[in-house]
């Protein structure tokens, strides 16, 4: 461990027991009830009673350092163990086995409400926070001004933050963590409760927050955001660290494995599926021009990405759209529905399929990104916006016929089109020729 280490984990472990319902503390008739059940259940040996001795390890032998100032990402998909570790980090669960060693101040943002009282106003819940990060008054008062602004929240400071929306719930907490000037600053997968103007600009505080040299962890399924921030980052699948490296290089071989954003995804559950009760999404893959779901397409074939999605009430002139990054999370561009048969024209109640095509030797090798949204404009409404929802390879040629020509060093850009050129030739005699012609005419 160097000077500039301010975490380190070694041998790291976290196991829980299925099926057991957590501790909770009763009155004396309900221990006495417990110990006759748990006497009872003895005798009995029921199945139920095996289940409940099944464990599984959340985190297993996790071993990484970090550095002073530095930001590291950690990615992987639902169940991996991400938010398992930023918990045992920040002191709200302890570890099975393993050791943490931090040397700084820890704000974290784990879950919606985490360390804010419900009964006390969102004034009471900053000082209270800005008290358990250690600060004094003072401290607090000099950020209050600018927690408070970037909070949005000034008509309900006062006002007891178990009334707020779940928006404005996280929008203080961020506020708080970011603003009360903690070391160590603990980001988890919350964001994803505000709206996108609201998690621009936290992840614009958390650039700045970096930059200010304090240390950040983010965990995130948003990977545009995490290439962009975070120069490296962490892939934990079953609660294991799988790769730990720079971010562009741990976030395509995340999406390229299959662990994360593939070429095809489905919500067959309607109840579940991004949208309201409007419109919802129900699929969305990425095909080539057999129709057939790829996740690798040749730089010089097109690739189209087809959205599935149901319109539920008529009266609504729906507009599917999708937003595509690259895997340095550059935004590459945007693209809507302009078909003449929808355009401007309300949707009938069904089922439908919108297909946008992207021509051959147009984007640049590497992955893209895909999100894939629904919106109005009259009124203007987003109705869903799944922002990883598939992602894709485009894979370069060498056969000399695609934009790349016969040059096989490194291409830079979003894009690579292969455009018209136009070559106007003048052989050297010719050239002289003008050149005598003009002097004789002097």
């Amino acid at each position: 461990m160097n000077s500039d280490t301010i975490i380190r984990v070694q041998g790291l472990g976290k196991e829980y027991r299925i099926g057991t319902a957590m501790q909770v503390y009763g009155t004396l008739r309900d221990t006495l009830t417990d110990i006759y059940h748990r006497r009872l259940k003895k005798f009995s040996g029921t199945v139920s009673e095996k289940r409940q001795r099944e464990t599984i390890w959340a985190l297993k032998d996790v071993c990484f350092e970090v550095n002073r100032g530095e930001v590291l990402g950690i990615i992987g998909r639902n169940g991996a163990g991400k938010s398992t570790l930023l918990k045992i980090l920040s002191k709200i669960t302890t570890p099975t086995e393993g050791m943490v060693e931090i040397f700084g101040r820890v704000g974290s943002l784990l879950e919606v409400g985490t360390g804010f009282h419900p009964e006390l106003t969102g004034r009471e819940n900053v000082f209270l926070n800005g008290a358990i990060l250690g600060m004094t008054r003072a401290e607090i008062n000099k950020k209050f001004d600018e927690i408070v602004a970037f909070a949005e929240i000034e008509k309900f400071l006062d006002t007891p933050v178990k009334h707020y929306s779940s928006g404005m719930y996280v929008r203080l907490a961020f506020a708080v963590a970011a603003h009360l000037e903690p070391e160590i600053l603990l980001v988890d997968e919350v964001l994803a409760v505000g709206d996108a103007a609201f998690q621009k600009k936290c992840l614009g505080k958390m650039g700045e927050v970096a930059k200010e040299g304090r240390t950040v962890l983010f965990v995130s399924h948003n990977m545009p955001a995490v290439t962009r921030i975070c120069p490296r980052t962490l892939l934990i699948e079953k609660g294991r660290i799988l790769k730990d490296g720079l971010s562009q290089n741990i976030v395509r071989d995340y999406l390229v494995s299959g662990l994360g954003t593939t070429a095809e995804r489905t919500w067959p559950d309607p109840d579940k599926a991004p949208g309201n009760d409007i419109t919802r999404l129900r699929s969305v893959r990425v095909i080539n021009e057999k129709g057939q779901v790829t996740d690798a397409i040749d730089i010089r074939n097109p690739v189209g990405i087809e959205m599935e999605f149901d319109v539920y009430k008529p009266g609504y002139v729906m507009i599917p759209n999708y937003h595509f990054f690259n895997e340095e999370g550059v935004y590459v561009f945007v693209v809507h529905d302009q078909n003449p048969q929808w355009n401007r024209h309300p949707r009938e109640i069904g089922h439908y399929f919108s297909t946008v095509w992207i021509p051959g030797n147009f984007l640049s090798e590497g992955t893209m990104i895909v999100g894939a949204a629904m919106s109005t404009f009259q009124p203007l409404s987003g109705h869903f916006y799944e922002r990883e929802a598939v992602a894709f390879q485009v894979v370069d040629s060498m056969d000399g016929n695609s934009a790349r020509g016969d040059y096989a060093g490194p291409m830079p850009g979003v894009v690579r089109p292969l455009l018209r050129w136009d070559t106007r030739f003048i052989s050297a005699n010719e050239n002289l020729k003008g050149i005598s012609s003009k002097g004789l005419e002097r």
